[in-house]
């Protein structure tokens, strides 16, 4: 469908409005604007190019407020194709305002809640689809979003925990290394030009760190252009299905980090299953979804291997035992859980102990990162004195 510009008048009022609509053509935009009683004065399909691309983007903040909009709506018990006009009338992210619209036009051409949702997959994951669908079904479509939007929320928040984590000693990495091509531009040719003008011999380390001097200024084009080629051709890799399962391994096995995310990926499971559960989801297809959903294919992979061994008439807690990156708290609460008829409830306090532990290990991890990067800049201030400052005050020793 394409996206449509509209100025209309409204029937009962006269009273003017803009606003965007998703349609097949002008002509079925129009009738559409007919059928909610707008009588339409001009309508224009909108732009394709980059920025209008940009503008379309649908960020994890528009889907949430979307889905809590939603979810309050279909509670009040307003009908679903009304909720989705209100919702996308006081939705300003032009991107999650076209989904809303593009939905409603499904719903109101006959469809159903699930296919019409269906059709957006890179905005609604298998998760949301099984929860729109297992609510619509059992009739709990209010109480299914607000679940869903409770756990995007948890999911942005460790997310965003786990990119500060990360982003700390980046951020000091670029810092140190600015400092150190800094010191290299400026203050070691001042050291070099001093020893020339008195016809010294530069020591061992001022020589390397002229050496570095001289590549990059001479040659740091070359450098920029080296490192714009290895992270493009990095990004392209990682988007490959061998860069994807070499990127889930990286995350799975980098020192310091591979707890925290295996931390991250068994509580995602669990707290997805329990969802999925808890909606009257079957116990193999909750299984199915969750290993999708915890976003690592190498995870996901001994997840499948449990499914096909429920599906085979396994209990889940011996199917999930003793396999590679699952923690021992998930089988064992999902064997509480089979015992107890309650293996919703085993899951989510499964998922809330990890949780909770991934906080701390982010906490852990940022105290941690600090005095390593301490520790470096110090490293590398101690190659430069040596390098720098120590050649000088021999040569003031030899004037005095």
């Amino acid at each position: 469908m394409k996206r449509f510009t509209y100025k209309a008048k409204e029937q009962s009022t006269g009273k003017s409005i803009k606003g965007t609509i998703q349609a097949e053509n002008e002509r079925t935009a129009g009738k559409l604007l007919l059928d909610r009683g707008y009588i339409p004065e001009s309508v224009k399909e909108e732009g394709t190019g980059f920025f209008s691309k940009a503008q379309t983007k649908v960020t994890a903040n528009d889907r949430i407020t979307f889905t809590r909009q939603f979810a309050t709506l279909i509670g009040a018990g307003l009908p679903v194709a009304q909720s989705l006009r209100t919702v996308a009338e006081q939705t300003e992210a032009k991107g999650m305002k076209a989904v809303i619209e593009q939905i409603n036009a499904d719903i109101e051409a006959g469809r159903s809640l699930g296919e019409a949702f269906g059709k957006h997959p890179d905005v609604f994951n298998n998760v949301y689809m099984s929860l729109i669908k297992a609510g619509e079904v059992s009739g709990t479509l209010d109480s299914s979003l607000r679940r869903i939007a409770e756990q995007e929320e948890k999911n942005d928040k460790i997310m965003k925990k786990i990119r500060g984590a990360m982003m700390y000693p980046l951020i000091s990495l670029i810092v140190i290394i600015l400092v150190f091509v800094y010191m290299m531009v400026e203050v070691v040719p001042e050291v070099e030009n001093l020893y020339v003008s008195m016809d010294e011999t530069l020591p061992m380390l001022t020589q390397i760190l002229v050496g570095i001097k001289d590549f990059i200024i001479n040659f740091w084009y070359i450098v920029l252009i080296i490192l714009a080629v290895v992270i493009v051709s990095l990004k392209q890799f990682f988007k490959t299905t061998p860069g994807i399962r070499t990127s889930a391994n990286i995350k799975l096995n980098i020192p310091m980090f591979n707890d925290l995310f295996k931390l991250l990926y068994n509580g995602r499971f669990a707290r997805i299953a329990q969802i999925l559960l808890s909606t009257g989801v079957s116990v193999l297809d909750s299984v199915h979804i969750a290993g999708e959903a915890t976003d690592n294919v190498v995870v996901q992979d001994v997840i499948e291997e449990a499914a096909t061994m429920v599906q085979a008439g396994k209990p889940l807690s011996v199917a999930l035992k003793d396999k590679d990156y699952i923690l021992p708290l998930v089988p064992n609460m999902a064997a509480i859980g089979e015992e107890s008829g309650k293996m919703d409830e085993m899951l989510g306090k499964a998922a809330q102990v990890y949780e909770d532990e991934l906080d701390e290990k982010v906490n852990a991890i940022s105290t941690m990162i600090e005095p390593l990067m301490l520790l470096m800049l110090g490293g590398i201030a101690a190659i430069l004195v040596a390098g720098v400052l120590l050649p000088i005050y021999s040569l003031v020793g030899q004037i005095g």
